[in-house]
């Protein structure tokens, strides 16, 4: 018994998630308002089938598959979604089986073994091809479908369909297609999705996105079914060792499979929702950052053999060649790192002893679905596999939320190894509670502004940045993460809860306009964010962009003290707690940024 993926709908909604973040940067709600697409693919397929049927606000204009061709220009959503439904559900359907009646006027179902086929005037419009346009050959019209100005293109089929211009088909080596295939820069949608392999080749990809195209890799957008698959074999990998030391019975392993699918389909679509926040804060401030960028993929170079030109990563003489006219890297590109990043640094965390601290029961735990770890939880950390699992977690971890760059420049700034820059994330994510400050935040409402909410992780990102430095400073690496945690969460949290009580003057003022700044965006009252007194959490979340510091400045009061020290662009803020309550040695613990202004890429 394995894990279903066209059942789970597993794959279509990894890449779902993609589709709905890129959306999100248009202030567009795919669950909730109408867009348009195009696609390759059919309702009777995993990926495309259960992809369009992942909103009933679809709108889907044309698709093809190896058989027919649809044409919908103007079709009501809702009629179309409840036919397509139909057509999933249906064995192995085809276009061909759409009820004519519910396509819309100048439509209709094309084999792709016909000499012509007629264009309508609504399909040259919805299609936007030339006036006079009133017939076409089907390569043609593929060609047309793939470069429609539509909201979403979304690719749920097989074949390469888009490359570069400055790549040949041969090149591509997919010769089937090589009638069809367009130019990246020739794409007219504002998104694509790839819930399929290799539609696209990288330099395509790239060549869309410095037009404007969103979009990641079909690596990101259709991971959850490699994810999933990896979660199938370590919960197999386990259950088959309890069943072999009779702590669970044979008849019930396949039930008790069964009823952990839904949980593991949450825990994989949680890693595709943190890589598309990861590439999208990235992508923020992608231009500013181009230096660390550049510096890790020398790195990269030297340590993990990375081969840019194999990857289609630039060369430094190319980047910046594009920052003089506003572009840094894309998201296909930034892709490539975050994996060269994460692998690169899971396999350092696998070969040290860095799962040997006894904090990372919990993560072990939180790795597999909750029936399982209820059921043996002493069990758990006999898993063959629970160096490498813990390993692969962290990394993940530290790269989607700190940054590509975060634990390379942290090791690069500090000098530390990999496992004590582990070991401090870990400890200060915990201190800080910043895993509950990024579920509140990402389960704000679609509606709620991409802009503001991009701030804020970027905000959480620069706190993390200095806390980790900060504590890597204090000699603490060689101690337990429950040693770290326990001296210092004590003193955080009724720090956190009382930040303004603490403060005097135009300390209070400015960070009481940065909570102002937060309620004014209309974060809920008692999230962590804009809660009263800033409650569970750093004020300075909603800090102006633009505040920077020419020199120094120390202001002392009778319950704190205050470092102001500049940094490039930046103001770091250090906070102690009033003596009489808790001190440590002398020592500043880091509290919150002063700005949102980042520090040196």
């Amino acid at each position: 018994m394995g894990y279903d993926h066209k059942a789970m709908a597993i794959t279509a909604r990894g890449a779902w998630e993609s589709v709905k973040r890129h959306f999100s940067e248009l202030d567009l709600d795919t669950q909730s308002e109408e867009f348009t697409v195009v696609g390759v693919g059919d309702m009777s397929g995993d990926v495309f089938g259960n992809g369009m049927l992942l909103s009933k606000h679809i709108r889907l204009l044309a698709a093809f598959d190896h058989r027919h061709i649809f044409l919908d220009p103007t079709p009501d959503a809702a009629s179309s979604f409840g036919e397509r439904q139909r057509l999933f559900e249906l064995p192995r359907s085809s276009w061909d089986d759409y009820d004519r009646s519910l396509i819309s006027a100048g439509g209709g179902v094309y084999p792709r073994q016909a000499k012509v086929i007629p264009i309508s005037p609504e399909v040259r419009r919805a299609l936007g091809l030339p006036d006079g346009t009133v017939q076409l050959s089907p390569p043609e019209l593929l060609r047309a479908i793939l470069l429609a100005p539509a909201d979403l293109l979304y690719n749920g089929g097989i074949g390469t369909y888009i490359k570069a211009s400055t790549e040949s088909h041969a090149e591509v080596g997919d010769k089937a297609n090589d009638v069809i295939r367009v130019n990246g820069r020739e794409l007219r949608v504002k998104v694509v999705g790839e819930g399929g392999n290799l539609g696209m080749t990288q330099r395509g990809r790239i060549e869309a996105a410095l037009q404007g195209v969103i979009l990641n890799t079909d690596a990101i957008d259709n991971s959850a079914g490699v994810d999933c698959s990896d979660h199938e074999v370590n919960i197999k990998i386990f259950v088959d060792r309890m069943v072999a030391a009779g702590k669970l019975d044979a008849s019930e392993r396949t039930s008790f499979l069964a009823d952990m699918t839904d949980e593991v389909g949450r825990l994989v679509l949680e890693d595709n929702i943190d890589q598309n926040i990861l590439l999208l804060n990235d992508r923020t401030r992608v231009a500013e950052w181009s230096p660390s960028y550049e510096r890790l993929m020398d790195w990269l170079e030297k340590s993990a053999d990375l081969k840019r030109d194999l990857e289609a990563l630039p060369t430094t003489e190319t980047l910046r060649e594009r920052l003089e006219q506003g572009q840094g890297l894309t998201s296909p590109e930034l892709s490539v790192l975050a994996a060269y990043a994460k692998i690169e640094l899971g396999s350092a965390l696998r070969d040290s002893d860095l799962a040997d601290d006894p904090w990372f029961r919990k993560t072990i735990r939180s790795y597999f679905p909750k029936q399982l770890r209820e059921r043996f939880d002493a069990e758990l950390d006999t898993h063959p596999l629970r160096r490498e699992i813990i390993a692969t977690v962290v990394a993940n971890d530290m790269i989607n939320l700190g940054g590509i760059t975060f634990a390379f420049r942290t090791m690069e700034e500090t000098s530390a190894t990999e496992v004590a820059v582990a070991k401090a994330f870990v400890a200060l994510r915990e201190i800080y509670e910043l895993e509950s400050m990024v579920r509140e935040l990402n389960a704000l409402p679609a509606s709620f502004p991409t802009e503001h909410w991009s701030t804020v992780h970027l905000d959480i990102r620069r706190l993390l940045d200095r806390a980790v430095r900060w504590l890597l400073s204090q000699g603490n690496a060689s101690k337990p993460i429950s040693e770290i945690v326990a001296e210092f969460k004590p003193m955080m949290d009724p720090m956190r809860a009382r930040v303004l009580d603490y403060l005097r003057g135009s300390d209070k003022e400015r960070v009481t306009g940065w909570l102002e700044k937060a309620r004014s965006w209309a974060f809920p009252t008692r999230s962590p964010i804009a809660g009263p007194s800033c409650s569970r959490a750093s004020c300075s979340w909603t800090s102006p962009r633009s505040r920077t510091a020419a020199t120094p400045v120390w202001k002392r009061s009778a319950t704190s003290t205050t470092r102001y020290s500049t940094a490039s662009t930046s103001i770091h803020c250090w906070s102690e707690l009033p003596r009489s309550r808790a001190m440590t040695a002398g020592r500043l613990l880091p509290v919150q940024p002063c700005a949102t202004t980042s520090t040196r890429p």
